[in-house]
């Protein structure tokens, strides 16, 4: 197999190159047949590789991006004023073919108008949606969308659960991922009537669809692919991080309230660790923002090395396993099935128009 080359925008995020540029040395360290591309400032960057002791290579080159979007630049800023940004500039490698993927901390809406703007989307695809990993019992578990479309239509639904399928089959290697809707309950009779038809349309789709999930499915690992609206989406998202820092909050609180809980943490401490190692957030960073004629990866802007590290390393499997042939061969043939179902002979539906 060929290798691959990631564009990292090493100017995002909430941190900047003292993260990105770490993250990306140490990615290359540990993994073979991999190019890295620094985009940015490129003094920025020459300083911290040489805090590094790391040199430009082959495998790790800078380049120049004059323009820093910042985390809380508006959109028209980052699209009409920055047009030399190290984000701009990343999207730009990657549709020229410079680059396979891209990977960026930087503020997420213009994160995805920047790459909507330059790769536009994939045909038979209306809009790009969020996809993120969270811990499952069984392993873990995608869902999407995680705040790219706060309303959406059934048949955007629909897309976002053949895309999300399309991208545990690239990176899990599952031919027939489960799908499921997510509601307020299993009960079909359950849920607005955009969830009522969305699960119409999801029966009719040919993917593996398990009928609607509640929340506390995504944990259990009900099902391999979760599908909602960016609004709910993101609130559960945010709901599952502060949860999860409360719960550390907690139990350093109890373990340190007398020396009895002291000494029973001390003891507890492998198997804290052991809980925290499989827990912790930072393995699962990095979103993909589903739907764009490119593979684009945005990390959380708060992320640290060994977070970024696993962005770039999310980026690199979804490459790895044609990620953007799997969802053209999806949508594809779905559409071809709803044409041949529904559509008069000659009659070219909406749907399969280019976004």
């Amino acid at each position: 197999m060929r290798d691959i080359t990631i564009a990292v925008d090493a100017m995002g995020g909430d941190h900047g190159p003292h993260v990105t540029v770490r993250a990306a040395v140490d990615f290359l360290k540990r993994t073979q047949g991999s190019n890295l591309i620094l985009v940015g400032l490129s003094d920025a960057i020459q300083a911290e590789l040489k805090a590094l002791h790391t040199k430009p290579s082959p495998r790790l080159r800078i380049q120049q991006a004059s323009e820093v979007v910042k985390m809380d630049d508006p959109l028209q800023v980052a699209l009409r004023s920055k047009k030399d940004s190290s984000m701009r500039v990343m999207a730009n490698l990657v549709k020229s073919g410079e680059a396979d993927v891209g990977v960026s901390a930087g503020n997420t809406g213009a994160l995805m108008a920047v790459s909507r703007f330059v790769l536009k989307t994939l045909p038979g695809i209306d809009r790009p949606a969020i996809a993120g990993v969270l811990p499952a019992k069984t392993g873990r578990t995608y869902v999407l969308d995680l705040g790219a479309n706060v309303d959406c239509s059934p048949e955007h639904l629909r897309q976002f659960a053949i895309m999300g399928s399309a991208l545990v089959s690239a990176v899990d290697h599952i031919e027939r991922p489960t799908v499921g809707l997510l509601n307020v309950g299993e009960e079909e009779i359950k849920g607005n009537e955009v969830v009522k038809k969305t699960t119409e349309l999801l029966r009719e789709s040919g993917l593996n669809f398990r009928g609607n999930v509640e929340g506390d499915d995504i944990y259990k690992g009900t099902v391999d692919v979760v599908v909602c609206d960016g609004f709910v989406g993101n609130t559960l998202l945010k709901a599952s991080e502060g949860l999860a820092k409360l719960i550390g909050s907690h139990l350093k609180d109890e373990f340190k309230r007398n020396p009895l809980t002291w000494m029973a943490g001390v003891m507890s401490l492998p198997v804290l660790n052991a809980l925290k190692q499989r827990m912790d957030p930072r393995r699962y960073n990095g979103a993909t923002l589903l739907g764009l004629n490119g593979v684009i990866i945005k990390s959380h802007g708060s992320a640290d090395a060994y977070s970024f590290r696993h962005a770039i390393e999310r980026g690199a499997e979804e490459v790895r396993g044609g990620l953007l042939r799997r969802i053209s061969e999806t949508v594809g043939a779905h559409h071809a099935s709803v044409d041949n179902e529904y559509a008069p002979e000659g009659e070219v539906l909406a749907d399969d128009l280019p976004a």
